[in-house]
């Protein structure tokens, strides 16, 4: 069982930083801001040297386990998802966790089971996830401010929890242990996907004899976001929408014959939108009857139409 919390809600804490990566030292960096003590950063790259050297100047650059043993209050992890386990298991074998210390991680997909071998060892475990992606400079600091992160934590934990975040300047969102997967899900799914999302469309207006796509699309594409997440479904505008199945099938063909890597995923996304437009009442399910025909059409039809 871990001991009590040692530490007070007003006094600075002692925190070490595994991980000079792009999330944890800019977390170093604000927590530093905030008035605590970032003691100790491990950095292993030239990169991760030279952005703990500009981020974290105050903080000496150990090994894991020095790093580990300086950091008396709040141990922050911030490695690759499926390093922490062993990480932190390394570290318990080590002896460099103690009684009373607050280990946590920055990972999205986990929560505190990933820490137990902290947690024999007395240590308090603490998930601790800013839904923002980084690109380790200075800035991110700054853009930190009104970030919302996935917390994980035992009760006793909370109030320690929600001090951290204040002091990042953001807002904590509760999320159960079994959760933690479709929170992850729901972060990458509409973060990186969109990125997946607007490079093929840029893509495909180069194809279409657009020169600079990003002046093109972006109008369009902070509209759409900014009325997805103020309107829901509700936003949703173009060909599924009005059940335009021959536009549906323009594009499927058009798409069989200059971008055929794209088809799929233009499918799946269409299939998936009318799905929505239906059960919101956007699209009669009669109107739909020609469109999902369209969308069910094998792809080898599709590229035989286009050739």
């Amino acid at each position: 069982m871990s001991a009590p919390l040692r530490v007070p809600g007003a006094r600075p804490l002692t925190v070490g930083v595994i991980g000079a990566g792009r999330i944890g030292t800019v977390l170093g960096a604000a927590l530093a801001a905030a008035g605590h003590r970032v003691v100790g950063v491990t950095a292993r790259s030239r990169a991760s040297r030279t952005r703990a050297a500009e981020l974290l100047p105050d903080a000496t650059v150990g090994s894991p386990d020095e790093v580990a043993r300086a950091a008396t209050d709040l141990l922050l992890v911030a490695v690759p998802d499926d390093t922490i386990g062993p990480l932190v298991g390394e570290l318990a074998t080590t002896g460099a966790l103690r009684d009373g210390q607050v280990v946590a991680h920055v990972c999205g997909a986990h929560g505190t089971a990933v820490l137990a071998p902290a947690v024999r060892c007395g240590a308090h475990p603490l998930a601790m996830h800013p839904a923002m992606t980084f690109t380790g400079g200075a800035d991110d600091v700054a853009r930190l401010a009104g970030v919302s992160y996935g917390v994980t934590a035992p009760d006793e934990l909370r109030p320690l929890a929600t001090r951290l975040v204040a002091d990042l300047g953001g807002t904590p969102e509760w999320i159960a242990e079994g959760d933690r997967p479709g929170y992850h899900a729901a972060l990458a799914h509409g973060a990186n996907h969109l990125v997946t999302l607007v490079n093929e469309a840029a893509a495909l207006l180069r194809g279409a004899g657009v020169r600079e796509p990003a002046t093109l699309l972006a109008p369009l594409l902070r509209a759409a976001l900014d009325n997805a997440l103020n309107l829901g479904d509700a936003a949703l505008t173009g060909p599924v929408a009005r059940g335009d199945a021959g536009t549906l099938a323009d594009h499927l063909r058009h798409l069989a014959r200059t971008a055929p890597d794209s088809v799929a995923a233009y499918r799946a996304l269409a299939r998936r939108t009318a799905d929505r437009a239906i059960a919101a009442g956007r699209l009669d399910p009669a109107a739909a009857e020609a469109l999902l025909g369209v969308l069910a059409a094998q792809p080898h039809a599709l590229a035989e139409e286009a050739s």
